[in-house]
């Protein structure tokens, strides 16, 4: 079964965004132990720079494993690639 572009990105937005939630709590509870305080917007700001980064990160992962996954099943199918 191959998984369509779109259900690719719908799959990549839902990871990010419970990423996201992990790493705005994360950051609130882990950055004054080291003596790092930051303000909810600044710490905002920062997830949402990781945020794009893991966006991205996780579709272009997804579409390629996709793509091979695609070939590797042509190929045992005995289909021209």
């Amino acid at each position: 079964m191959n998984q369509s572009r779109l259900s690719s990105a719908i799959e990549a937005v839902f990871n990010v965004i419970i990423g996201f939630t992990i790493n705005f709590s994360a950051n609130a509870l882990v950055f004054p132990l080291f003596g790092w305080h930051i303000s909810p917007s600044q710490n905002f700001a920062l997830g949402a720079i990781y945020t794009i980064i893991s966006l991205v990160r996780s579709y272009v992962i997804r579409r390629y494993f996709n793509a091979r996954l695609h070939r590797a099943a042509k190929r045992m199918a005995g289909e021209q690639v």
